[in-house]
């Protein structure tokens, strides 16, 4: 590991609280490369991504620079590869995240939700990709937010992917949310295929000693077609 990659791993990895090591668990590793990856679903962009974006927009989603406060809500660490279909990690891949609070607000002039906002909320990420293709966000769990008189948004996280080759626009949704089969935009994924909704799906995984006591532990694996 050269100088560069290593002051990304402090800062990027280590800094909130994980690290890919304690991924690794019985049985294998989690980031195992197969040999054939389906690619991850586009979803749309959605129409709160920032166009102002926060002074502060480091990996760590549930503080803000200079402020004693924290975030709202639960905790949760998301981690996870960008590869290409082949399974070859991406290094050096821009990924920018974006979300509703714990209220189920953005910070966005144009959510009209009368829920609250939180002043302690980054709301917006980005970070690159490491040399083996490794990434990590630490923010809290976004509640769900009406779209309509009957009608709900499943929690869910956006990403957008600037990679070698390809850009990917997509969303991160929960495993065992009630709401996600209410959800139109994942609906529309699962008529495709239960693999379609699988694979913007992230996985729960056990809890390591490196994260909050009561925090949460996501692995999401995305992958571009050529990188």
């Amino acid at each position: 590991m050269n100088a560069q990659e290593n002051l990304f791993s402090r800062r990027q990895l280590l800094k909130s609280g994980i690290g890919f090591g304690s991924l690794v668990m019985a049985g294998g590793s989690v980031f195992a490369q197969q040999q054939e990856r389906m690619t991850t679903p586009e979803v749309d962009l959605g129409p709160f991504y920032p166009m102002v974006k926060p002074l502060d927009q480091d990996a760590d989603l549930t503080k803000l620079k200079g402020s004693k406060g924290i975030a709202a809500g639960t905790i949760i660490h998301v981690a996870g590869r960008l590869l290409d279909a082949k399974g070859k990690p991406i290094s050096g891949a821009k990924i920018e995240i974006w979300q509703a609070n714990t209220h189920g607000r953005y910070a966005h002039k144009g959510d009209t939700n009368d829920a609250p906002l939180d002043p302690n909320f980054q709301g917006y990420g980005v970070i690159k990709t490491d040399s083996q293709g490794r990434y990590h966000f630490k923010t809290i769990k976004p509640g769900a937010y009406p779209t309509g008189p009957s009608s709900q948004r499943t929690p869910h996280i956006h990403f957008d992917i600037a990679g070698i080759h390809d850009r990917l626009v997509s969303q991160m949704f929960f495993p065992n949310e009630p709401l996600n089969e209410k959800d139109g935009i994942f609906m529309n994924l699962h008529k495709y295929s239960a693999k379609v909704t699988d694979a913007v799906t992230a996985k729960l995984m056990p809890s390591t000693k490196e994260i909050e006591k009561d925090a949460l532990l996501f692995n999401w694996d995305i992958v571009l077609s050529n990188g």
